[in-house]
């Protein structure tokens, strides 16, 4: 039986700032909070998502525009810069794809038209893509949802599924787990899908996710989904499903900063300064 030890999570790659919205806490304050709970590494993943605004200006978004401001390093932990971008159709597309920018936040005309997603990702060291909205998904059939995952983790920036267990959907759960092994990318066990109330029937879902990735080789990550600072970091229930299925220690790329960040410039490339 594999010790709680050594599988420690020390990387907190799914957190949310105030950007969200619906979230409560500034960078810095999701930065210290990762230090306190003795993370190696914070990943913080805003939305990028319809949900945010009505209206889809170059304004609005040019949060993304600016991530290389931040610091790699701050108050001893590793800080990467990402984003959850929605899944919107059953192509796979992610949110931004089809939203055309043309002049600069200034109204300026730009040197050439770049989409709302090419713009987003092109500071993002990674991206973690998401099922909010399942309307699009209604009626739909096990094999579609299924080929729509795998056109998802094609995307060069996707390196994450994030909490597929709480979405609910049916899908070839083989075929997407053994695609994301090829492509060197992770699946997500997703902190906030165990301990909300409300999520309470998505934790067999995600026990059997984990199970099958262990049975695979197929490797996860960790995300507290935090939506306020008090929850950076914090792992106990994942600690608790991983546990509970023997889950393999070499299987976390969320063990330590190093391995994650393996995981990152393999599948997706070197990541800038």
């Amino acid at each position: 039986m594999t010790s709680s030890n050594s599988r420690k999570i020390a990387c907190d790659v799914h957190t949310h700032t105030l950007f969200s919205r619906h979230a409560y806490s500034t960078l810095e304050e999701d930065v210290r909070a990762a230090s306190e709970q003795g993370m190696e590494l914070l990943g913080v993943t805003d939305h990028f998502s319809s949900m945010l605004f009505s209206e889809q200006t170059i304004q609005n978004w040019q949060y993304f525009m600016n991530l290389w401001a931040w610091p790699r390093e701050w108050h001893g932990v590793k800080l990467l810069r990402g984003c959850e971008a929605d899944i919107v159709d059953l192509d796979g597309q992610l949110f931004g794809h089809d939203i055309v920018f043309r002049e600069a936040t200034t109204g300026g005309k730009l040197a050439r038209p770049i989409t709302l997603k090419d713009m987003a990702f092109r500071q993002c060291d990674y991206v973690i893509a998401s099922v909010h909205d399942k309307r699009f998904t209604q009626g739909v059939s096990r094999a579609k949802i299924t080929e729509m995952y795998l056109k998802v983790l094609a995307d060069p920036k996707v390196l994450i599924l994030g909490h597929v267990g709480r979405t609910g959907l049916d899908f070839d759960l083989n075929e997407v787990l053994l695609a994301a092994k090829e492509r060197g990318k992770l699946i997500e066990i997703n902190e906030s899908s165990l301990i909300a109330q409300k999520r309470a029937g998505s934790i067999d879902n995600c026990r059997r996710i984990a199970e099958r990735c262990a049975e695979l080789g197929v490797s996860i990550s960790f995300g507290s989904d935090s939506h306020v600072a008090s929850l950076v970091g914090h792992h106990e229930a994942t600690d608790e499903l991983l546990a509970e299925v023997d889950f393999p220690a070499e299987l976390i790329a969320c063990r330590d900063a190093q391995a994650f960040t393996s995981f990152v410039e393999t599948a997706i490339g070197p990541m800038r300064p």
